[in-house]
């Protein structure tokens, strides 16, 4: 088996995993009013992937796979750093599963963009803005659980260039983010206009979801893959109240 179907089949058993242990969560099956997200969007799925390390199985494989997706991938980086908070201990099972040296980004407070990085900088003073070695010459990728958006990464990225310049290092490169899910909501395209690579174990608009079919109601899968391809659609009271009352029920 080559690694594309490896790493469908770790995708499939992955997901699977996370819509069991409730990190997949959706309006049918968990909340019938669905979510609101921190762009002040509605949305009828929500994944949150931070208790990960509660379940010691699924994190293993998680970290596994992680770094066996950037062996094949995207062989040349040598280290890796998870960004605060949700990347840390995916960063630091990754440096167990794959032998790969890993650090970790401080969080900063009301942080929210790389313009409010350079605004708040002053404030940190001697504060280191990432915890853990990093040598000349080092090839290093960010890791985290999943992008949405880009603006964390942003962050985590002149937090790197920070460090990199306050320790004097020299031909250090920080330009590959790794993350378990690709929302593929425009993460990746932010990536790009930075000169960032976006790799993912998952991505979840084009693969992901076909491979939760089996094991989710027919009401259910089919909202969320029109919710993926029109999130628009979905703002209006009207659908929300719709989605709410057909929520628990057989299609």
């Amino acid at each position: 088996m080559n690694w594309a179907d490896e790493k469908k089949e770790a995708a499939k058993e992955i997901l699977i995993l996370l819509y069991q242990h409730k990190m997949i969560r959706t309006f049918y099956r968990d909340r019938p009013q669905g979510w609101t997200l921190i762009s002040g969007l509605y949305s009828p799925l929500y994944i949150q992937l931070r208790p990960l390390a509660s379940y010691p199985q699924v994190f293993e494989k998680v970290c596994r796979d992680m770094a066996r997706l950037l062996r094949e991938e995207s062989s040349e980086i040598n280290r890796v750093i998870g960004i605060a908070m949700a990347g840390v201990p995916i960063a630091a099972g990754m440096a167990l599963a794959g032998g790969i040296p890993a650090g970790f980004t401080r969080k900063m407070e009301n942080v929210k963009s790389a313009a409010s990085f350079q605004e708040a900088i002053a404030r940190y003073g001697e504060h280191s803005m990432l915890e853990g070695e990093l040598l000349s010459g080092d090839r290093i990728a960010l890791v985290d659980d999943l992008v949405t958006r880009f603006d964390s990464k942003e962050v985590a990225l002149e937090q790197v260039k920070y460090e990199i310049n306050k320790r004097g290092l020299s031909n250090v490169s920080c330009k590959t983010v790794i993350v378990v899910l690709d929302r593929e909501q425009g993460g990746a395209e932010a990536a790009g206009k930075k000169g960032v690579e976006l790799l993912s174990l998952i991505p979840f608009k084009t693969i992901g979801l076909a491979l939760l079919e089996t094991v989710m109601n027919r009401t259910e899968w089919e909202t969320l893959k029109h919710y993926l391809d029109d999130p628009e659609y979905f703002q209006q009271e009207k659908t929300q109240k719709e989605l709410a009352m057909r929520a628990g029920q057989d299609a």
